[in-house]
């Protein structure tokens, strides 16, 4: 009997290192190709804008091609679920945000876990919102979007870039605060929704700065405010919406996740790459001008804050009663 126990151990030991090896081998030789970043939304939305912002900076250090790949539907989820069924070898990757956290709650029944089967790897940078109108629309303060949707109720077309978005939750919460009806009109993304605002199609969005910074600085799009606590350095004269509605705050940010189970040096060495970017000089100003702030942190920091923000938007979405359609 002690025979068979003693085999029995060692074939235990030689399995799990059999496993492991073959992980430590891959975490040494990374990346062995190209990577993808995949991106729940279209191309030029705010998701897709972070991806592109840190791929070229990831190639160059790491020798092999980041490739943005855009997924878009059922508000990010077709893509989160796209590479939490991916290889966990690094090559697969999500480019993800407060969608993600906000799915967890917004929609019921998902085949997936984001907090549980998304590793997260890095932060890369929070932006505001901008409440903006199209030119046409009579008004240029808080203040007067506000008495303008009282006075046409149910008429204010607001678009968003689909149900669980931070702006969908942004505009939800903005009219439970205020007491406003519109009509919420949901896109694909963010791209597809400006496209429309552009076009006078509707009236307003509540969209992430740096989607929407080009179309102010044109005079294309009025900013009536921004949806931080505290005023924008990149649009400075634009107020917070606090200061009309004292305790409204929303916001976006974005990050890098991979799929559970990727190893762990694979993980970290993709962090430091991140985090090296974040205090280049050059990529700081591109991110100062997009609107953004740079969030510098380990992936455990990552993980801490990405259960954070499933909290304070599971907190939101049932108090306001927000539903996904």
């Amino acid at each position: 009997m002690q025979l068979r126990r003693r085999d029995f151990v060692n074939a235990a030991l030689a399995t799990i290192g059999t496993s492991v090896l073959p992980r430590i081998a891959l975490a040494e030789g990374y990346p062995a190709r190209s990577v993808r970043l995949v991106v729940g939304f279209p191309a030029g939305g705010p998701v897709d804008i972070a991806g592109r912002l840190i791929a070229p900076w990831l190639s160059e250090r790491l020798g092999q091609e980041f490739v943005i790949e855009n997924q878009p539907g059922q508000s990010g989820n077709v893509a989160t679920r796209s590479v939490v069924k991916s290889d966990p070898d690094g090559h697969t990757l999500l480019v993800c945000g407060p969608v993600n956290t906000i799915n967890s709650t917004l929609f019921k029944g998902l085949d997936f876990d984001f907090a549980r089967d998304i590793a997260p790897v890095a932060f890369l940078y929070r932006v505001p919102l901008v409440i903006e109108v199209h030119p046409s629309v009579p008004v240029r303060t808080v203040t007067e979007f506000i008495a303008h949707a009282k006075a046409n109720p149910g008429k204010l077309k607001i678009g968003f870039a689909g149900h669980g978005t931070p702006q969908h939750i942004g505009i939800e919460l903005f009219r439970t605060m205020t007491g406003i009806d519109v009509a919420l009109v949901p896109y694909l993304g963010s791209t597809p929704a400006l496209a429309a605002l552009l076009a006078g199609s509707i009236d307003a969005m509540f969209d992430p700065m740096p989607s929407s910074i080009a179309h102010i600085r044109r005079g294309e799009l009025i900013p009536i405010a921004v949806t931080t606590s505290n005023r924008s350095a990149s649009l400075p004269d634009v107020p917070s919406a606090a200061e009309t509605v004292p305790g409204y705050e929303a916001g976006s940010w974005f990050g890098i996740g991979a799929p559970r189970m990727t190893p762990t040096d694979i993980v970290e060495r993709l962090n430091r790459e991140v985090n090296a970017a974040l205090e280049n000089a050059a990529m700081k100003t591109r991110i100062a001008e997009l609107g953004g702030t740079s969030i510098l942190g380990s992936s455990t920091q990552f993980s801490e804050f990405i259960a954070q923000e499933t909290e304070k938007y599971a907190g939101v979405i049932r108090s306001a009663g927000i539903e996904a359609n």
